[in-house]
Protein backbone atom coordinates (compact mmCIF):
# COMPACT_ATOMS: atom_id res chain seq x y z
CA UNK A 1 0.00 0.00 0.00
CA UNK A 2 1.81 3.38 -1.56
CA UNK A 3 2.07 6.67 1.03
CA UNK A 4 -0.93 8.49 -0.79
CA UNK A 5 -3.54 5.67 0.07
CA UNK A 6 -2.10 5.16 3.60
CA UNK A 7 -1.77 9.35 4.14
CA UNK A 8 -5.67 9.31 2.80
CA UNK A 9 -7.11 6.58 5.13
CA UNK A 10 -5.12 8.27 7.87
CA UNK A 11 -7.41 11.45 7.36
CA UNK A 12 -10.22 10.52 8.46
CA UNK A 13 -12.21 11.49 5.22
CA UNK A 14 -13.27 7.89 3.98
CA UNK A 15 -15.69 8.09 7.52
CA UNK A 16 -16.94 11.45 6.96
CA UNK A 17 -17.70 10.37 3.16
CA UNK A 18 -19.62 7.77 4.43
CA UNK A 19 -21.65 9.60 7.18
CA UNK A 20 -22.40 12.47 4.62
CA UNK A 21 -20.12 14.78 6.72
CA UNK A 22 -17.94 15.99 3.84
CA UNK A 23 -17.72 19.14 1.46
CA UNK A 24 -18.48 19.09 -1.93
CA UNK A 25 -15.00 19.15 -2.60
CA UNK A 26 -13.88 16.74 -0.34
CA UNK A 27 -16.70 14.87 -1.82
CA UNK A 28 -15.54 14.15 -4.98
CA UNK A 29 -11.94 13.87 -3.98
CA UNK A 30 -12.79 10.74 -2.50
CA UNK A 31 -14.98 9.56 -5.13
CA UNK A 32 -11.82 10.14 -7.17
CA UNK A 33 -9.37 8.02 -4.91
CA UNK A 34 -12.24 5.26 -4.84
CA UNK A 35 -12.78 5.10 -8.27
CA UNK A 36 -8.44 5.33 -8.73
CA UNK A 37 -7.32 2.78 -6.07
CA UNK A 38 -9.29 -0.54 -5.86
CA UNK A 39 -7.44 -0.94 -2.13
CA UNK A 40 -9.48 1.93 -0.75
CA UNK A 41 -12.52 1.27 -2.92
CA UNK A 42 -12.21 -2.61 -0.85
CA UNK A 43 -11.97 -1.05 2.49
CA UNK A 44 -14.99 1.64 1.53
CA UNK A 45 -17.10 -1.25 0.62
CA UNK A 46 -16.43 -3.22 3.86
CA UNK A 47 -17.20 -0.06 5.79
CA UNK A 48 -20.47 0.29 3.68
CA UNK A 49 -21.64 -3.36 4.42
CA UNK A 50 -20.54 -2.60 8.26
CA UNK A 51 -22.57 0.59 8.29
CA UNK A 52 -25.57 -1.23 6.42
CA UNK A 53 -25.67 -4.33 8.83
CA UNK A 54 -25.77 -1.68 12.26
CA UNK A 55 -28.90 0.11 10.41
CA UNK A 56 -30.25 -3.42 9.53
CA UNK A 57 -30.06 -4.45 12.89
CA UNK A 58 -31.75 -1.41 14.22
CA UNK A 59 -34.68 -0.84 11.18
CA UNK A 60 -37.88 -0.14 12.13
CA UNK A 61 -40.03 -2.22 10.19
CA UNK A 62 -42.05 -0.21 7.64
CA UNK A 63 -46.10 -0.59 7.66
CA UNK A 64 -48.39 -2.62 4.76
CA UNK A 65 -48.37 -1.36 1.73
CA UNK A 66 -45.63 1.80 2.44
CA UNK A 67 -43.52 0.85 -0.20
CA UNK A 68 -46.63 -0.02 -2.94
CA UNK A 69 -47.68 3.64 -2.02
CA UNK A 70 -44.27 5.30 -2.48
CA UNK A 71 -43.53 3.56 -5.81
CA UNK A 72 -47.32 4.78 -7.14
CA UNK A 73 -46.46 8.13 -6.38
CA UNK A 74 -42.56 7.78 -7.74
CA UNK A 75 -44.39 6.80 -10.97
CA UNK A 76 -46.44 10.39 -11.39
CA UNK A 77 -43.02 12.26 -10.76
CA UNK A 78 -40.67 13.53 -12.65
CA UNK A 79 -37.55 11.56 -13.38
CA UNK A 80 -34.42 12.95 -11.20
CA UNK A 81 -30.98 11.69 -11.69
CA UNK A 82 -29.56 11.23 -8.49
CA UNK A 83 -25.93 10.68 -7.04
CA UNK A 84 -26.16 7.19 -5.58
CA UNK A 85 -23.22 7.39 -3.08
CA UNK A 86 -24.73 10.84 -1.63
CA UNK A 87 -28.16 9.16 -1.16
CA UNK A 88 -26.71 6.16 0.86
CA UNK A 89 -24.72 8.85 2.80
CA UNK A 90 -27.83 10.40 3.69
CA UNK A 91 -29.45 6.90 4.69
CA UNK A 92 -26.13 5.82 6.87
CA UNK A 93 -26.60 9.49 8.99
CA UNK A 94 -29.78 8.83 9.85
CA UNK A 95 -29.48 5.06 10.74
CA UNK A 96 -26.48 5.97 12.78
CA UNK A 97 -28.49 8.74 15.01
CA UNK A 98 -31.35 6.19 14.79
CA UNK A 99 -28.87 4.10 16.19
CA UNK A 100 -27.34 6.14 18.79
CA UNK A 101 -30.84 6.98 20.32
CA UNK A 102 -31.78 3.67 20.30
CA UNK A 103 -28.36 3.29 22.61
CA UNK A 104 -29.47 6.23 24.75
CA UNK A 105 -32.89 4.78 25.64
CA UNK A 106 -31.31 1.14 26.86
CA UNK A 107 -28.81 2.97 28.30
CA UNK A 108 -31.57 5.43 30.30
CA UNK A 109 -34.24 1.97 30.71
CA UNK A 110 -31.54 0.06 32.42
CA UNK A 111 -30.19 2.95 34.30
CA UNK A 112 -33.94 3.73 35.53
CA UNK A 113 -34.76 -0.22 36.47
CA UNK A 114 -31.06 -0.71 38.11
CA UNK A 115 -32.37 2.52 40.24
CA UNK A 116 -35.81 1.10 40.65
CA UNK A 117 -34.32 -1.80 41.76
CA UNK A 118 -31.99 -0.62 44.27
CA UNK A 119 -35.00 1.43 46.02
CA UNK A 120 -37.14 -1.45 45.98
CA UNK A 121 -34.48 -3.37 47.98
CA UNK A 122 -33.61 -0.33 50.06
CA UNK A 123 -37.62 -0.71 51.16
CA UNK A 124 -37.40 -3.65 51.78
CA UNK A 125 -34.43 -3.59 54.47
CA UNK A 126 -36.15 -0.90 55.63
CA UNK A 127 -39.89 -2.64 56.18
CA UNK A 128 -37.72 -5.48 57.98
CA UNK A 129 -35.88 -3.02 60.27
CA UNK A 130 -39.42 -1.72 61.35
CA UNK A 131 -40.64 -4.80 61.77
CA UNK A 132 -37.71 -6.13 64.22
CA UNK A 133 -37.93 -2.33 65.93
CA UNK A 134 -41.84 -3.34 66.17
CA UNK A 135 -41.30 -6.75 67.93
CA UNK A 136 -38.30 -5.44 70.07
CA UNK A 137 -40.64 -2.72 71.46
CA UNK A 138 -43.68 -5.08 71.96
CA UNK A 139 -41.24 -7.66 73.53
CA UNK A 140 -39.41 -4.62 75.81
CA UNK A 141 -43.32 -3.54 77.25
CA UNK A 142 -43.92 -7.26 78.05
CA UNK A 143 -40.82 -6.68 79.91
CA UNK A 144 -41.46 -3.50 81.88
CA UNK A 145 -44.95 -4.87 82.35
CA UNK A 146 -43.95 -8.51 84.32
CA UNK A 147 -41.35 -5.63 86.07
CA UNK A 148 -44.45 -3.33 87.06
CA UNK A 149 -46.24 -6.20 88.47
CA UNK A 150 -43.55 -7.87 90.60
CA UNK A 151 -42.98 -4.46 91.96
CA UNK A 152 -46.03 -4.27 92.68
CA UNK A 153 -46.44 -7.31 94.75
CA UNK A 154 -43.11 -6.51 96.52
CA UNK A 155 -44.04 -3.11 97.58
CA UNK A 156 -47.65 -4.83 98.52
CA UNK A 157 -48.01 -4.24 102.54
CA UNK A 158 -49.24 -7.55 102.86
CA UNK A 159 -46.08 -9.02 100.75
CA UNK A 160 -43.38 -10.52 103.40
CA UNK A 161 -39.99 -10.59 102.95
CA UNK A 162 -37.28 -12.98 104.15
CA UNK A 163 -33.47 -13.11 103.86
CA UNK A 164 -32.29 -16.34 103.18
CA UNK A 165 -27.93 -16.51 103.99
CA UNK A 166 -25.84 -19.96 104.02
CA UNK A 167 -23.86 -21.59 106.67
CA UNK A 168 -20.63 -22.01 107.25
CA UNK A 169 -20.70 -24.74 104.12
CA UNK A 170 -21.69 -21.96 102.16
CA UNK A 171 -21.16 -18.67 103.52
CA UNK A 172 -21.79 -16.43 100.12
CA UNK A 173 -24.46 -17.60 99.64
CA UNK A 174 -27.97 -15.69 100.02
CA UNK A 175 -31.44 -15.10 98.48
CA UNK A 176 -34.23 -12.72 99.27
CA UNK A 177 -38.24 -14.93 99.27
CA UNK A 178 -41.03 -12.49 99.10
CA UNK A 179 -44.59 -14.59 100.22
CA UNK A 180 -47.87 -13.06 100.25
CA UNK A 181 -50.49 -14.99 102.40
CA UNK A 182 -52.98 -12.80 101.13
CA UNK A 183 -53.08 -13.43 97.03
CA UNK A 184 -51.14 -16.64 97.94
CA UNK A 185 -47.74 -16.09 96.03
CA UNK A 186 -44.05 -16.61 96.00
CA UNK A 187 -40.79 -15.56 94.71
CA UNK A 188 -37.36 -15.81 95.11
CA UNK A 189 -34.35 -13.67 94.07
CA UNK A 190 -31.28 -15.26 93.89
CA UNK A 191 -28.08 -12.52 95.20
CA UNK A 192 -25.51 -14.91 94.93
CA UNK A 193 -24.66 -18.86 94.85
CA UNK A 194 -20.88 -20.43 95.91
CA UNK A 195 -19.70 -22.58 93.02
CA UNK A 196 -20.79 -25.99 93.00
CA UNK A 197 -18.90 -28.81 91.11
CA UNK A 198 -20.33 -29.79 87.77
CA UNK A 199 -22.62 -32.75 89.17
CA UNK A 200 -24.06 -30.85 92.02
CA UNK A 201 -26.84 -27.94 92.47
CA UNK A 202 -28.61 -25.70 94.62
CA UNK A 203 -31.97 -26.60 95.76
CA UNK A 204 -35.10 -25.07 97.71
CA UNK A 205 -37.73 -26.44 99.92
CA UNK A 206 -40.73 -25.86 102.30
CA UNK A 207 -41.18 -27.73 105.30
CA UNK A 208 -44.51 -28.07 105.60
CA UNK A 209 -45.86 -30.42 108.10
CA UNK A 210 -43.46 -33.04 108.75
CA UNK A 211 -41.90 -33.28 105.55
CA UNK A 212 -39.85 -30.98 102.91
CA UNK A 213 -41.24 -30.35 99.45
CA UNK A 214 -39.93 -29.42 96.56
CA UNK A 215 -40.28 -26.05 94.95
CA UNK A 216 -37.34 -26.07 92.61
CA UNK A 217 -33.82 -25.51 91.83
CA UNK A 218 -31.83 -22.38 92.10
CA UNK A 219 -29.54 -21.99 89.32
CA UNK A 220 -26.75 -19.36 89.35
CA UNK A 221 -26.91 -18.28 85.87
CA UNK A 222 -30.68 -17.28 86.35
CA UNK A 223 -30.08 -13.82 88.65
CA UNK A 224 -34.08 -12.68 88.39
CA UNK A 225 -36.58 -12.37 90.54
CA UNK A 226 -39.07 -15.87 89.66
CA UNK A 227 -41.98 -17.13 91.15
CA UNK A 228 -41.69 -20.15 93.19
CA UNK A 229 -44.68 -22.55 94.49
CA UNK A 230 -46.51 -21.12 97.10
CA UNK A 231 -47.15 -23.51 100.34
CA UNK A 232 -49.66 -22.48 102.56
CA UNK A 233 -48.87 -23.24 106.25
CA UNK A 234 -45.18 -23.63 105.65
CA UNK A 235 -43.14 -23.68 108.56
CA UNK A 236 -39.46 -23.00 106.64
CA UNK A 237 -37.72 -22.59 103.74
CA UNK A 238 -34.40 -24.63 103.46
CA UNK A 239 -31.95 -24.89 100.48
CA UNK A 240 -29.75 -27.61 100.23
CA UNK A 241 -26.97 -29.34 97.82
CA UNK A 242 -28.27 -31.71 95.41
CA UNK A 243 -27.13 -34.40 92.62
CA UNK A 244 -27.74 -32.24 89.17
CA UNK A 245 -31.05 -32.17 88.11
CA UNK A 246 -32.64 -31.99 91.83
CA UNK A 247 -33.49 -34.23 93.93
CA UNK A 248 -36.91 -35.67 95.07
CA UNK A 249 -35.89 -35.82 98.60
CA UNK A 250 -34.60 -33.40 100.36
CA UNK A 251 -30.56 -34.18 101.77
CA UNK A 252 -31.14 -32.37 104.84
CA UNK A 253 -27.63 -33.58 105.57
CA UNK A 254 -26.52 -31.32 102.84
CA UNK A 255 -28.27 -28.42 104.18
CA UNK A 256 -26.43 -24.75 103.40
CA UNK A 257 -29.43 -22.46 104.66
CA UNK A 258 -32.89 -22.40 106.44
CA UNK A 259 -35.06 -19.17 107.84
CA UNK A 260 -38.28 -19.98 109.72
CA UNK A 261 -41.75 -18.43 108.22
CA UNK A 262 -43.49 -18.73 112.16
Amino acid sequence: MNEKITTFLNSGLLDKYLLGETTSAEAEMVESLIARYPEIENIYNTLQHHLEAVAKANAVEAPENFLNNILDELDDAPVVKLNIVSKYKKWYKFSVAACVAALIFAGSSMYFYNQNQKLHNETLVVDAEIDDLRSDIAKNNAMLDNVMRQLLKLNNPETEKYIIKGNERAKDLKTVAYINPREKTSMIDVVSLPELPEEQCYQIWAELQGKMVNLGILDKADRKLRNIPYMEDALALSITIEPKGGNVIASMQNSVAQISLQ
